[in-house]
């Protein structure tokens, strides 16, 4: 007896690849054309989506040109958007001392200088890890932004950005 074939759902993956200088500037940029290409794939601007991998991005290309940083060499970010979730990896070719990992990442004092980077990803993702680089050398920081709440089965956003506002019944402008 043949079974008959299961209809699946299409899985589509987008993937957006670029290098970047290993500068203030170059992170910058890594934050600003990850936006733009999280809003080219239905994940507007100033939805609290957009912005925590915003705020991903800018951390991770911070630490990659700080911590990762190898004269005349780039870091690279890679971002995936898979059907429940935006990937964002940030990969340099520092092979030194690897930053800590999930869970051991303690919290800054209230007087310290630095340690905020990781302690925000670690918040805000909801899985990351630290890897090897392929190719070697140095390492790649990946972490993971659910987003299936903020996009509907068509790809469109389906809630506002986090700017906008609306008149309430009032007269005063408040949340939509």
């Amino acid at each position: 007896m043949t079974v008959p074939p299961t209809p699946q759902t299409p899985v589509t993956v987008r993937v957006f690849t670029q290098r970047f200088s290993a500068t203030a500037r170059g992170a910058r940029l890594a934050r600003r054309l990850a936006l733009h290409q999280l809003d080219t794939w239905g994940i507007p601007h100033g939805t609290e989506a957009s912005d925590t991998v915003a705020l991903i991005v800018a951390e991770l290309a911070a630490n990659a040109v700080t911590h990762g940083r190898v004269p005349g060499r780039d870091f690279e970010l890679s971002l995936s958007l898979v059907t429940a979730s935006v990937r964002v990896e940030v990969s340099d070719p520092h092979a030194g001392v690897r930053p800590p990992g999930p869970r051991a990442v303690r919290a800054p004092g209230p007087l310290d200088d630095a340690g905020r980077g990781l302690y925000l990803v670690d918040a805000l993702a909801a899985r990351w890890e630290v890897v090897d680089r392929e190719p070697p050398p140095g390492k790649t920081v990946r972490a993971e932004v659910d987003v299936l709440n903020w996009l509907s089965p068509a790809g469109r956003p389906s809630c506002r950005p986090a700017d906008q506002y609306a008149p309430s019944p009032g007269g005063e402008t408040g949340r939509a």
